[in-house]
């Protein structure tokens, strides 16, 4: 193999691939990235056997091959080349690829190729078509509420239903609940429901943060995998095998207060609080306060520990309802501000032990549900 290619592009690459290299030393070729050619491209692929990337870049191919490199010591090397031309050519009978820049000459030991698992090569022809600007909506909203506590591995991932031209992805811990609903421009003939890995939709929405390029879903059939492509990237992920809470059951069908909040001023209350409660329970009390019909209603988010003292922000609301007392986790609360895109925020409520349900005053399309905190 014998190839030239940009550093900028090189680097790149790398980063892209970069999550799906297994961080556990349990088999030496996992730790490395593959680098082929492949119809007048680089090939750069890395897998952690649960999640796999493939990354094409542009390169002027010399001679082909293919070769596995230690992707620490490969990263680093290329990040301090200088923003040139790299020349990269693997001596086969030693498995030293050579790497040149500038007055940079370097010799990285490597695996063969062929010890690298080999990724799907799914065939796309049957695609669900996803909006990229949905997707990473939809992601951001609802991957952030998935367990991290692998005991539940279910809940670990995030539940993705595609009904005709419907598709909902919908996340849950045990004390939160995020719902997100999008249109697709085609319907599908068959209804999916899966489970994937929040990681897996997460690193896809970074892929895709700087595309507008549509994003491609194929299933291949018994393999247990999902295979997204958008751009000049492939992502494969496993999917999580067993039956995700009918979430359906936790959303309340009612409220006896709904109380309407700019998101800017409750998102900033939270984060003062934070600061307090962080310290002690992570409680935050919310006392929603109706007036007189003349006096706008109010509602005051507050939080105390006894090491760091107590915090009190009063912010102007609308209630249509009585009052009500309940206590949230804080970071819960302020994590589902940070993904509420609208200028004001519903917050419906029915009891000081019942679930309150966030929601963006002027969009249908997302839902939070959170469970309440003991006031104490």
């Amino acid at each position: 193999m014998k190839v030239e290619v940009l550093q900028e592009t090189l680097n790149r690459g790398l980063s892209i691939v970069h999550p799906a290299i297994q961080s556990r030393n349990v088999l030496q070729v996992l730790g490395n990235v593959l680098l082929a050619t492949d119809e007048g491209r680089i090939r750069l692929s890395a897998t952690d056997l649960e999640l796999g990337i493939t990354c094409w870049i542009g390169a002027k191919i010399e001679e082909e091959g293919s070769t596995t490199v230690p992707f620490k010591t490969f990263a680093e090397l290329i990040g301090t080349l200088p923003d040139s031309k790299v020349n990269l050519s693997l001596n086969t009978d030693t498995l030293l690829l050579n790497i040149r820049s500038g007055s940079s000459t370097n010799d990285v030991k490597c695996i063969d190729a062929q010890e690298f698992p080999p990724l799907p090569v799914p065939d796309f022809n049957d695609a669900i078509f996803l909006n990229v600007v949905d997707f990473r909506d939809m992601v951001g909203q609802v991957a952030f509420a998935a367990s991290s506590d692998e005991a539940r591995p279910v809940l670990m991932g995030v539940l993705l239903k595609v009904d005709g031209d419907t598709v909902t992805m919908a996340a849950a811990d045990g004390f939160r609940l995020s719902v997100r609903t999008a249109t697709l421009s085609t319907p599908v003939t068959s209804p999916i429901s899966v489970i994937i890995p929040s990681k897996a939709l997460q690193n896809l929405a970074r892929i895709a943060s700087n595309t507008e390029d549509p994003i491609q879903m194929v299933l291949p059939k018994g393999r247990g995998q999902v295979v997204f492509r958008v751009k000049d990237v492939e992502l494969t992920s496993q999917l999580i095998d067993g039956t995700f809470p009918d979430y359906q059951q936790i959303i309340p069908r009612s409220f006896k207060s709904r109380t309407l909040l700019p998101t800017a001023s409750l998102l900033k209350a939270c984060k003062q609080a934070e600061i307090f409660a962080r310290e002690g329970t992570n409680v935050v009390r919310l006392d929603i306060r109706t007036k007189g019909e003349l006096t706008p209603a109010e509602v005051e988010i507050s939080a105390q520990s006894e090491g760091t003292g107590k915090n009190e922000t009063i912010v102007e609301a609308t209630v249509d309802g009585g009052p009500q007392l309940i206590a949230f986790n804080v970071k819960y609360l302020r994590e589902v501000l940070e993904v509420v895109k609208t200028p004001n925020v519903a917050i419906e409520t029915s009891a000081q032990n019942a679930p309150g349900v966030i929601k963006p005053v002027g969009d249908d399309d997302f839902l939070h549900v959170i469970m309440p905190m003991h006031l104490g």
